[in-house]
């Protein structure tokens, strides 16, 4: 089906692959993707370019019309918006779709199979089936850009061309690993935050006291605990994200001393995962080759006082650090569409025999130009882990800038995606 939207020409696809790849005839599932084209523009004389989501978990961006990179990549491609596997329109994952497959061990099983490495191969399925077995270029956002080196690894011959936008992994990097420096990083972020907002200091301070004497329970049924206020902190990382926190501080008690309700339902929206399960169930399952992560993001948070929060309250004055992009599992205790995930979430935190989700050797080996914008100031995918990533891929240029955060695709205006272009053209 098309139909047009301001300038552009969209067309839906949709395309049946199998659960497990491994088993090519066994339980097929569904995978959407949008094709969207300038308008004026005949589709067949356009390169193919796919887009890989930021997540995991989350669908592909709903487009109108030339938006923000659309508009710089429907200069040169049509482009692919893919609702990766489990997301959007493509057999949506959710606690009620999992419901029939009984027992926990089952579910963790279903779900071991929507990570990077099936991802890919259903990108691959459709490239042979849309492009005619012509290979594609693949721009990765985030957890893209992961899925991207994946790709890289897995089936080069698939692709025209690689470009990355934050999303360069540390090929074996464990997830302790990671957490071990994106606790540094956050914490640093939340200095840089209150130095700009001094008086958010005693503003979260209050927020968290109030969660401490109290119970408060968010519109969605679930509770508002101090830990659930604090992990709002991944809107740090974003380019108007500290503005955004400084704003919801700002907003958060009524006259009568309660949270306000726009506070709560904000809260509600940041903090729950009910439209992207897998994102909870999965976050750290995208850094596991091999060993268990069992709940990394916990365990090392133990190694960073300056996040205990009630520490904080009882000392006069301290802030109350915001954590970032991390998961726990209270948060699937917690959230009313997560919690009957639970069981089968602590089985896939205690799987230690994922296979492997990069090949350094036939990276070392790499003939696909890419490009890939490294976010100096990066809170969710280290510079560092980055940086070592990009020396061991030849014909990988590393664009290293502290001019954007994480959402320098969104909101650059088709500058981080033209430099990225221009570079594999060997224009800059």
């Amino acid at each position: 089906m098309s139909y047009r939207q301001p300038g552009t020409i969209v067309t839906d696809h949709t395309f049946l692959v199998p659960l497990d790849h491994g088993n090519p005839d066994g339980e097929q599932i569904e995978v959407f993707a949008r094709e969207v084209a300038g308008a004026g523009r005949n589709p067949g004389d356009l390169p193919w370019l796919v887009f890989l989501q930021g997540g995991p978990g989350f669908a592909a961006q709903r487009p109108v019309g030339r938006q923000a990179w659309l508009d710089r990549a429907l200069d040169d491609y049509r482009v692919l918006l893919l609702d990766q596997r489990g997301t959007g329109r493509s057999s949506r994952v959710t606690a009620r779709s999992l419901a029939p497959l009984g027992s926990p061990e089952k579910q963790a099983e279903y779900l071991a199979h929507f990570r990077a490495d099936s991802i890919v191969l259903d990108a691959e399925l459709i490239r042979r089936e849309l492009a005619g077995g012509e290979p594609w270029s693949v721009l990765g956002q985030s957890f893209g850009g992961f899925c991207t080196v994946t790709y890289l690894s897995f089936a080069p011959h698939g692709m025209r061309e690689a470009l990355i936008t934050g999303g360069l992994p540390g090929l074996d990097a464990r997830a302790e690993d990671v957490y071990q420096i994106t606790y540094r990083i956050c914490a640093a972020r939340n200095a840089a935050h209150y130095e700009q907002y001094p008086g958010d200091v005693e503003a979260a301070r209050r927020v968290a006291e109030h969660l401490a004497s109290h119970e408060v329970t968010l519109p969605g049924g679930g509770p508002l605990t101090v830990e659930g206020f604090q992990a709002i902190g991944g809107m740090l990382g974003s380019s108007t994200g500290s503005h955004e926190l400084h704003y919801l501080l700002e907003d958060a008690f009524d006259a009568d001393g309660g949270l306000s309700d726009a506070f709560l339902w904000d809260m509600a929206g940041r903090g729950g995962f009910g439209g992207a399960p897998l994102y909870a169930v999965l976050h750290e399952a995208c850094y596991a080759q091999g060993e268990a992560t069992r709940w990394a993001a916990q365990r090392v948070r133990a190694e960073f006082p300056e996040f205990d929060a009630i520490a904080a309250l009882e000392a006069a004055g301290d802030p109350v650090f915001f954590t970032g992009e991390m998961i726990y599992p209270w948060m699937v205790d917690r959230d009313p569409a997560l919690r009957p995930l639970r069981e089968a979430a602590e089985i896939l935190a205690s799987r230690d025999d994922w296979p492997p989700l990069y090949d350094p050797a036939r990276l070392a080996a790499n003939e696909v130009p890419a490009a890939a914008a490294v976010y100096y100031h990066d809170m969710y995918v280290p510079v560092e882990l980055s940086m070592r990533t990009a020396a061991g891929i030849p014909g990988l240029k590393p664009w290293v800038t502290s001019e954007y955060e994480h959402d320098g695709l969104r909101v650059s205006n088709g500058r981080v995606l033209g430099r990225l272009i221009a570079m594999n053209r060997g224009e800059v």
